[in-house]
């Protein structure tokens, strides 16, 4: 049984989900192209991609298609998407097969383990997370990953004038996100409060259908001071 005292926030809840017969083709075809397995020793991020390019880390990616879009529009950076949802991970697959890209490697584990013993510290030029699991219930707050012991370890992997960017469609936790990161000496909002959405993360259909009845999204943008 797990200690009490040495559990830490998950960065998942683990859904297996039903795989189409693309998704699963993808999975077989496309892990041993795009995938990188979870070992607890430092990964050498160059050699991963193969090239020098800037690297920025996604977790939970959901079904993928906004992190295939969003390496579409930037070819000249290195995206490693962090998803333990199975069928995520082959969407996302056959998305990069799809859109012939060559920028995207896929890990499936839980994040808080590959953050601490696989991304070498100042590693990472960006971070991102999009539309995280809310906890809505006040007795679940408590679980979600935006908490300062989560951005202190991802703050650890961001080289100096990195930036993180997150976005949200629960307004209370879009506050939250923004106290956590406000309240840390190491960043810097980039923008007055809240963010715009960059033009480089496309609408998800959840986020429009979410939009269309009214509700708002929230995204944040902040960067690792350089002193």
């Amino acid at each position: 049984m797990e200690d009490p005292k040495h559990r830490h926030i998950r960065s998942f809840v683990l859904r297996q989900g039903h795989f189409s017969e693309a998704q699963t083709r993808a999975v077989e075809e496309g892990m041993p192209r795009w995938g990188i397995e979870y070992r607890p020793e430092p990964l050498d991020l160059q050699a991963a991609f193969g090239r020098a390019a800037p690297k920025v880390l996604e977790i939970g990616f959901g079904m993928g298609a906004a992190t295939a879009d969003i390496a579409a529009a930037r070819p000249e950076v290195d995206f490693l998407g962090i998803e333990v949802h199975g069928p995520g991970v082959g969407n996302l697959l056959k998305l990069i097969d799809d859109k012939q890209l060559s920028n995207i490697r896929v890990i499936r584990h839980d994040a808080v383990e590959v953050l601490a013993h696989m991304l070498p510290d100042a590693s990472l030029d960006g971070f991102h997370l999009y539309f995280p699991d809310p906890w809505p219930k006040k007795r679940q707050q408590k679980r979600r990953l935006v908490q300062p012991e989560f951005l202190a370890g991802i703050l650890n992997k961001l080289k100096p004038g990195a930036y993180i960017h997150m976005a949200t469609d629960w307004e209370d936790y879009a506050l939250q996100m923004l106290e956590v990161l406000s309240a840390n000496p190491a960043l810097q909002n980039s923008y007055d409060g809240f963010a715009p959405r960059p033009a480089w993360r496309p609408l998800t259909k959840f986020e429009q259908r979410g939009l269309n009845l009214g509700h708002g999204v929230w995204d944040l943008m902040f960067t690792k001071r350089a002193d």
